[in-house]
């Protein structure tokens, strides 16, 4: 007989998507197991690129400072096309990141096997490990009803292999699951397994891609800055990254490194030397050179613009990161896509598995995530088109038409302008109250002072990844007002109460006045749960911040502002309103 156990959530593949799933999850308490077919995680290649939102979101989680304490930075970007003379010439530099709002801006880079490992010693602290190398090889999910909708039911069976396993009794195991996520890439056996479809298409554009160290007698100047370089030759780009290391991406504009019979990517028909031979033609007359045999990683793709046609089945078996998308990876997207992805899931998770919401809360997986993923396959095929696209003086691709498309994307690529669409857990209905302060986008970085020590805080850093929501109470400057709300929230059978007293609720305070003079103890003690938790909105001793209620569109009349436990603003209303924060609750609660 086969060994056989119980968990609440099984994650297939330990990439990017995987550990941040699994991170998260354990984190907050929940019995997750983790499996992988490789023998060991990612040593190097793979993604590299992380966008300023998905920093905000490590940040959630305290994992931001350990990865920027070895990342790249990228704060500039170079842009080179054909000259008039022959070869490229540099036509501009301007800020990588065009975000206003960005608290990190600019791109990080880092090896995948690296920011897997900043994961993989976060989980160890949860007493997790990643279960390798052991594969999928059945996944059944159950029929019956009744099953499907009890959230503390076990209706996924998954048959695992052990691939080192020393016995056959040994090898094959049976894991019951309440919850599957596959995270297992773009060939994803469990998409695959639970006839999911991929619907897009695969282009025509073959790329290369190196990791170097450039040698000596390189005389390229923008080693160190995101570029892109287009020449008669064709595209080129380049991405700094740890210590002296840079990622090159090279156009291949010939056809053999398909296979003509099947059509795929022959990686036998290239290799290092080859590309940096067709590199070498593309940056004339500029010189680009490495030690071939210190070549780190390389590889050959085609770019493949595609999404999932479902992203769950029955809300039990979830697919995320490259198994429900799959793009081009120049503009950034897809670790930090797959990241997010499962960002958004482990609190859903987390409060049905609590039982703190009904089932119904995991539709909206689907419904925010996949928007998102058929929103970036719409930019990935434009962006990808142009970079693509060459370079000519008779109406073709123009160096303004490329950079407009690079900054006028920014807060899309960045990830601070995704905008989720209306939903139960998305309420517009009083946008006026906070008329800055988008519903349904992240709650953007301000900086303010708590009002008992007049130390200088970011907002975002009282929103961590803790899976509670975040009642922001711009208290305005109403005394009156602020005791109504006060009494509200303390009212027996208040929503508002019990999802505090469950701890799925946090108070905060943003008060109004000077620090001089201002007493927190003054704040009703129902909008002061710590002093830590008064805030005010005024500039720190050195003379920065403030402007918090002006920035966010709130009056003095006050506001309420509900920030989802991942970071996403749900709803806001007026400071009298808190039956609007009580109908969203109990849209999905069962607190």
């Amino acid at each position: 007989m086969p060994k056989e156990s119980n968990v609440d959530v099984l994650i297939i593949g330990a990439g990017p998507a995987g550990v941040m799933c699994a991170n998260g999850l354990a984190r907050a308490g929940v019995n997750v197991r983790i499996i992988d077919k490789r023998p060991s995680k990612v040593m190097a290649g793979q993604a590299d690129g992380i966008q300023p939102r998905t920093l905000e979101v490590l940040d959630s989680y305290g994992l931001a400072r350990p990865l920027l304490d070895q990342a790249a930075q990228m704060t500039m970007a170079a842009f080179y096309s054909p000259s008039p003379k022959g070869g490229i010439e540099r036509i501009g530099r301007v800020p990588d990141v065009t975000a206003p709002t960005a608290r990190f801006p600019y791109e990080a880079t880092l090896h995948q096997g690296e920011i897997e490992s900043i994961f993989l010693r976060s989980m160890r602290k949860e007493g997790l490990e990643v279960d390798r190398p052991i594969i999928p090889t059945a996944l059944e999910v159950s029929s019956d009803e009744e099953e499907l909708s009890n959230p503390n039911a076990y209706p996924v069976k998954v048959t695992l292999q052990h691939l080192d396993a020393e016995s056959e009794e040994e090898r094959t195991e049976v894991v019951r699951a309440k919850f599957v996520v596959g995270c297992d890439g773009a060939h994803s056996w469990v998409r695959k397994t639970c006839g999911i479809n991929m619907d897009g298409e695969q282009t025509d554009f073959i790329w290369g891609v190196l990791d170097m160290v450039p040698s000596a007698d390189t005389n390229f100047p923008d080693t160190r800055c995101k570029t892109a370089l287009h020449s008669h030759n064709g595209s080129c780009m380049i991405i700094p990254r740890e210590g002296d290391k840079i990622r090159l991406y090279i156009q291949l504009t010939d056809t053999d490194a398909v296979d003509p019979t099947t059509g795929r990517i022959n990686l036998g028909l290239y290799n290092p030397a080859r590309l940096m031979e067709v590199a070498k033609k593309s940056f004339e007359p500029y010189t680009i050179d490495t030690d071939i045999s210190a070549i780190e990683w390389w590889t050959i793709y085609m770019i493949g613009q595609r999404v999932a046609s479902s992203f769950s089945v029955h809300e039990r078996v979830f697919i995320a990161g490259d198994a429900c998308h799959t793009h081009s990876p120049k503009a950034g997207q897809g670790m930090n896509a797959s990241m997010n992805d499962t960002h958004n899931l482990i609190w859903k998770l987390t409060h049905v598995l609590r039982g703190w919401a009904d089932m119904s809360l995991l539709k909206t997986y689907e419904f925010e995530r996949r928007k998102y993923a058929q929103d970036l396959i719409a930019f990935d095929k434009k962006f990808s088109a142009m970079f693509s696209g060459k370079y000519n003086a008779t109406g073709g691709l123009s160096h303004e038409d490329f950079l407009a498309a690079f900054q006028g994307y920014g807060n899309f690529t960045s990830g601070v302008g995704i905008h989720y669409a209306p939903s139960p857990i998305v309420v517009p209905d009083f946008q006026r109250a906070a008329s800055h302060l988008t519903i349904g986008q992240r709650l953007p970085p301000q900086r303010l002072i708590r009002g008992a020590d007049a130390r200088a805080v970011d907002i975002q850093d009282l929103c961590p990844a803790d899976t509670r929501f975040k009642l922001f109470v711009f208290t305005g400057t109403n005394r009156a007002h602020q005791q109504v709300l006060a009494d509200a929230l303390n009212k027996d059978g208040a929503l508002a109460r019990r999802a505090r007293e469950k701890d799925m609720l946090d108070v905060i305070a943003v008060c109004k006045g000077a620090k001089a003079t201002f007493n927190w103890l003054e704040i009703p003690a129902a909008l002061r749960p710590s002093w830590q938790k008064v805030l005010l909105d005024d500039t720190c001793v050195q003379g920065n911040g403030g402007r918090v209620y002006a920035t966010y569109g709130i009056s003095d009349a006050g506001a309420l502002a509900l920030v989802r436990p991942d970071g996403y603003v749900g709803t806001v209303a007026p400071l009298d309103r808190l039956d609007v924060v009580e109908k969203y609750f109990a849209a999905f609660t069962k607190v």
